[in-house]
């Protein structure tokens, strides 16, 4: 399988995971943009690159930098013509308990993760949308889909994105864009502090690069959540249970105590194909057939 042709974005590319996805897709034949703060860094990402015979621009800027953003998408349609794939990698972590977390670092994880995902991908929609071709992966995060310790902040920044995705997912459908997440285990300079170092030995970053195959080739799914690390790939999903029908009494919240069990029950679970889903079944369930959704936008 090849990427030959294709022009890709890797956000926070200047080491780590984003540079291991660099190689890895400069390696199937698209022409890469290293995007990341230190030039120095970007420089050596795009050096190494180039010396294996692929074609690599190093482009410096912040994600949270909206004119930054949008002057780098500039360049590479002037130089390459086109963006194909986007990967928003860029991330940090300001790792506290609750308690002892300052808002200012709640915000600023948020404001990375999430707000630079959503520049860099507003960057790029319309250009997709016009080309009637466009991957993106989105950076998420076991933290934000199941929680750690200490990590309110950057688990509610992952999670957001995997809600981001299953919009851009529908919004993007009808111009051939499909959306995806990737929640990557890596042994980086961000993670290095909380893996053991027998772990960081496996959990090498070239060993989940190769799942971006799956989720940006022709064929690709579009709002799936790939879980990659050590050469491991599963997959994620948000699910809903059939539940129970308490009704409209007065005891509707005692009911719901009572029948849990069945509340919780996952044996007949789904993925909902969009939101609505779940009110469509809330109000199938008092007997109703009408539509749930009066104007379709």
């Amino acid at each position: 399988m090849t990427l030959e042709g294709r022009v890709a974005i890797v956000t926070g590319s200047g080491g780590g995971l984003g540079r291991s996805h660099v190689l890895y897709l400069a390696r199937k034949g698209a022409r890469v943009v290293v995007n990341d703060l230190s030039q120095e860094a970007t420089d050596r990402v795009a050096a190494e690159v180039i010396a294996a015979g692929g074609k690599a621009l190093a482009i410096t800027g912040s994600v949270t930098d909206e004119r930054a953003v949008a002057a780098m998408v500039a360049r590479v349609v002037d130089d390459w013509g086109r963006v194909d794939i986007l990967v928003n990698n860029a991330g940090i972590l300001r790792d506290k308990s609750f308690a002892k977390m300052s808002l200012d670092d709640f915000r600023l994880v948020v404001d990375v993760h999430l707000m630079g995902a959503v520049i860099c991908t507003k960057a790029v929609w319309e250009l997709m949308r016009e080309q009637r071709y466009g991957r993106i992966v989105l950076t998420t995060s076991s933290s934000g889909l199941y929680g750690n310790f200490g990590q309110a902040n950057y688990g509610a920044a992952k999670m957001a994105l995997v809600g981001l995705m299953q919009t851009l997912a529908i919004e993007g459908g009808k111009y051939n864009i499909r959306v995806n997440c990737l929640a990557p285990t890596a042994a980086t300079q961000m993670t290095e502090a909380v893996l053991s170092k027998e772990s960081c030995r496996v959990l090498n970053p070239a060993r989940v690069s190769p799942g971006l195959l799956a989720l940006i080739s022709e064929d690709a799914p579009t709002r799936a959540i790939l879980c990659a690390g050590a050469g491991n790939f599963a997959s994620a999903n948000v699910t809903l249970t059939q539940g129970y029908h308490a009704g409209a009494g007065q005891d509707a919240g005692e009911q719901v105590v009572t029948h849990w069990r069945e509340v919780t029950d996952r044996t007949a679970e789904i993925v909902p194909d969009y939101g609505f889903i779940q009110a469509e079944r809330e109000v199938a369930s008092t007997g109703l057939t009408v539509p749930v959704v009066a104007v379709q936008r």
